[in-house]
């Protein structure tokens, strides 16, 4: 039985990385292919979605808990610091993204968000690159926002001024 793989509690918040916050509104058993498998139910506010996703899977998917204040801190901070350039390739730049993305934790998201948003300073962002920018802002902004418990607007502002410190 999949229950040792149960790791969140309903009413939890996560992180899905590749598609935004939520949280777990409930734990559910269902049949599949004659097995009984535990899934999470989880609710995507930024989708207006419910996903289930086997609690068995979470943990590869890269599901996590939203993180502490500390890091989300780090994180702001993070985007503000200098960085080494980044591939002018812009598909090989997008690989290494998309990489960061699904590893998904909020340094590699605040990394995305840092370089993509330098890099649309000086060209245009290829539409890739430019869709890839706008989850990984819009994940930094929900997870920063939660962890901080301040209003989401504030948070994106406040985004935003670090970036354009540099």
């Amino acid at each position: 039985m999949s229950n040792i793989a149960q790791v969140f509690q309903t009413g939890q918040k996560i992180v899905y990385p590749s598609q935004g916050v939520g949280i777990i509104n409930s734990i559910e058993e269902k049949e599949f292919k004659s097995q009984k498998i535990l899934y999470y139910v989880i609710y995507l506010e930024v989708s207006d979605m419910t996903i289930m996703v086997p609690t068995d899977k979470a943990e590869e998917l890269g599901i996590r808990p939203i993180v502490h204040r500390e890091e989300a801190e780090r994180a702001l901070e993070l985007i503000g610091e200098d960085f080494d350039p980044i591939p002018s390739d812009w598909k090989l730049r997008y690989q290494m993204n998309l990489d960061l993305l699904k590893k998904g934790s909020i340094m590699d998201i605040a990394t995305i968000v840092r370089s993509l948003y330098h890099r649309s300073k000086v060209k245009e962002l290829p539409i890739l690159e430019r869709k890839l920018y706008d989850s990984a802002l819009k994940l930094l902004e929900d997870e920063v926002s939660f962890a901080l418990n301040e209003p989401r607007e504030e948070v994106e502002a406040l985004i935003f001024s670090r970036l354009e410190a540099k």
